[in-house]
């Protein structure tokens, strides 16, 4: 009996985690569209910035790198405030808190569900927004790519600002000045990659990506713990 319920009992502990990454999945479509609006937010900053610097093709299609990170650095930011903080209003994060599953692992369900709603769409809608600015055809899957390998870190380092601010009323307007400085090393790398694919980087498409992939994995590996300890340290 012993040994057949062991197997019973390791199947069984990944469940809370998998219902938990439904739930933040069935929330984030019912309540906010969060999809739907990062994409609106992605391609308002790409339609106003030809305004900003002209209608000059050249330039445009040279610094589409540029304007697509940025635009979709701000947009992970739009929710991510309030990804504790409905949780912390509601009483549902003492419970995760003192539930049995690791607050880590609840840490990056969470963020994981975020990025799926929020990051995966700007990845998808990236290329559509590059032809728009003229970026070259061979640019579009090396920025799509980019943002696929870089989007994930820009979540989980929004994860730790989202835990600090939980507390706060207006902790939606601290967040971004907490996080940005931190996103640098992705953005900055981000770009590089993204710029590969246009001819116009003499330098290799390769070490910016695997650099860009080390900044995520680093992320994994260190934001779930971050944002976990400053959750502690604010039920304390």
């Amino acid at each position: 009996m012993k040994d057949d319920a062991t197997p019973r009992l390791r199947r069984g502990r990944p469940r809370p985690l998998r219902a938990l990454f439904a739930r933040e999945l069935r929330i984030g479509r019912r309540i906010g569209g969060a999809a739907s609006l990062g994409v609106a937010f992605f391609l308002a900053l790409v339609a106003l910035t030809p305004f900003a610097v002209g209608p000059d093709l050249a330039l445009l299609s040279r610094i589409a790198p540029a304007i697509l990170w940025i635009s979709a650095l701000l947009a992970t930011l739009i929710g991510l405030d309030r990804l504790f903080q409905s949780d912390h209003e509601d009483g549902s994060l003492d419970l995760m808190m003192a539930s049995r599953a690791p607050l880590e692992l609840i840490v990056l369900v969470k963020c994981a569900a975020h990025w799926l709603l929020t990051g995966l769409p700007l990845v998808l809608a990236a290329p559509v927004f590059a032809v728009m600015l003229g970026a070259p055809a061979g640019q579009l899957w090396s920025v799509a790519l980019s943002l696929l390998v870089g989007t994930p870190a820009l979540t989980l380092i929004g994860a730790i600002g989202a835990a600090l601010t939980v507390s706060l009323r207006r902790g939606g307007l601290l967040l971004p000045v907490l996080i940005l400085p931190f996103c640098a090393p992705a953005l900055i790398f981000g770009v590089a990659a993204a710029s590969a694919g246009s001819g116009l980087a003499p330098a290799p498409a390769a070490p910016p990506f695997l650099i860009l992939g080390a900044c995520t994995l680093l992320a994994l590996v260190g934001a779930p713990v971050a944002a976990a300890a400053a959750l502690r340290h604010m039920s304390e």
